[in-house]
């Protein structure tokens, strides 16, 4: 009888702090500390840090191909590849990047101009990416 008593109070021993922890916990975590409104989300300590993280900021490639594809829009096809062209000369790290711009002044193209006339503005600027662009979105 004290063997099976003693073997239960281990066990208890053992087993009962795990518990009471891991329901306090839980516990912790459901109480809505700062809720205004019962509307509000819950959120938890890590999800703040998430929150304040600042904004990514934009790469090179990425200001120009929207400065490409706003040109695009405003003038012609054939000036923003010249001025790809252009950027790519004056700035060789763009280099890896110009084809991926070129197809999407070609996407752009297509959209505005339709394929056909689309077509008539490429230039052998990245490999001719602009006409596989076309092509592609055609």
């Amino acid at each position: 009888m004290t063997h099976t008593a003693r073997r239960i109070g281990r066990t208890l021993a053992l087993v009962l702090p795990v518990v009471m922890v891991l329901s306090g916990t839980l516990a912790v975590t459901r109480v809505p500390w700062a809720a205004a409104n019962p509307e509000s989300q819950l959120l938890t300590a890590a999800s703040e840090t998430l929150t304040k993280q600042p904004a990514k900021a934009r790469t090179p490639q990425d200001i120009l191909r929207d400065k490409l594809l706003v040109e695009l829009q405003e003038k012609d096809p054939a000036v923003a590849l010249m001025d790809l062209q252009r950027a790519v000369e004056a700035r060789p790290s763009l280099a890896r990047h110009c084809m991926s711009i070129a197809k999407a002044l070609g996407k752009a193209a297509v959209e505005q101009y339709g394929p056909t006339r689309a077509h008539r503005f490429s230039r052998p600027v990245c490999d001719t990416s602009f006409a596989s662009g076309v092509a592609q979105f055609s």
